[in-house]
């Protein structure tokens, strides 16, 4: 099959008019047929029939209890409260107000710990939320990381994706992008799939069409299993860096912002990218520097 840009498409996602279509869109999300999901959510099949058809009305537990079943992200469960005709259920904090000062503490400080290796927070949609000071260290050594943000993602959001595999971001510089890309990019259609993020799956379409992108690294596939870690190989000439990525999130969240947050963590895939991680965050200074 061939892939294009056109085939990153977006699922069907019906408006927030009636309960029974999101039910249903949900549900055919996750791959529940409706009496797997009547036996998890201990109902009997006919109500969930009558509730999709829309011949029946949900109470406001009902549509929480099949929301929490089918794993619906905060956000869209409001939305699912909002089409059922019920007040929304789960507040939207910013990240820098008075309440969110535990959460944002929290993640400082799991940022910090995880020095001298980079790591960052990103949304829902891949954009950099915090970040520790291990990542301007390891990413300048590539080259003029304030240039390469602002070429791929202008004065936007720092988007990790755009970093990633736009062509003036770090993408020349992979040296396993036949092996990372797959992994990353439909790792991520399955993400924004299951999700049914719409803007993600936007962005992938926009990525599908720049130059020199194989079908192949975004033929979507909702199939095969994802794979534990996602490897990572900077080679700029000067220094090679062995990496993989690890995400971490949280796993009770009661908040929208919270919901949507990831810890990306790298880590040193080998004795010689550990030693210059480490000499890094000794001398404060970039890669190139320490091989100039």
């Amino acid at each position: 099959m061939q892939t294009t840009a056109q085939s990153i498409r977006q699922p069907d996602h019906p408006t927030a008019s009636s309960f029974g279509p999101l039910l249903r869109s949900w549900r055919n999300s996750r791959k529940f047929s409706q009496l797997e999901l009547a036996m998890e959510a201990d109902i009997s099949q006919r109500h969930l029939s009558f509730l999709e058809l829309g011949r029946a009305r949900p109470s406001r537990s009902m549509v929480l209890q099949l929301a929490e079943t089918l794993d619906v992200p905060l956000r869209e469960r409001n939305v699912m409260l909002q089409a059922a005709g019920f007040t929304p259920a789960y507040a939207q904090r910013g990240l820098d107000g008075e309440e969110m000062a535990p959460v944002r503490n929290a993640l400082s400080l799991m940022l910090k710990h995880h020095e001298p290796n980079p790591a960052v927070v990103i949304d829902k949609d891949w954009n950099v939320v915090m970040k520790n000071n291990a990542v301007e260290r390891a990413f300048s050594a590539i080259g003029d990381l304030a240039a390469m943000w602002e070429a791929t993602c202008g004065d936007g959001p720092r988007n990790l994706l755009r970093f990633t595999f736009h062509p003036q971001g770090i993408r020349p510089f992979i040296a396993n992008l036949d092996e990372l890309a797959p992994i990353f990019l439909q790792r991520t259609y399955r993400e924004a799939v299951t999700t049914q993020n719409h803007d993600l799956l936007a962005l992938l379409k926009e990525i599908a069409a720049w130059p020199d992108m194989p079908a192949a690294w975004l033929e979507p596939s909702l199939n095969t299993p994802p794979a534990p870690i996602i490897p990572l190989v900077i080679d700029n000439g000067v220094i090679r860096a062995s990496l993989f990525t690890m995400i971490s999130t949280f796993g009770t969240p009661q908040d929208i912002t919270t919901d949507e947050l990831r810890i990306e963590s790298y880590f040193p895939a080998d004795e010689q990218t550990a030693m210059l991680l480490n000499m890094l965050a000794a001398s404060g200074a970039s890669a190139s520097d320490q091989n100039s």
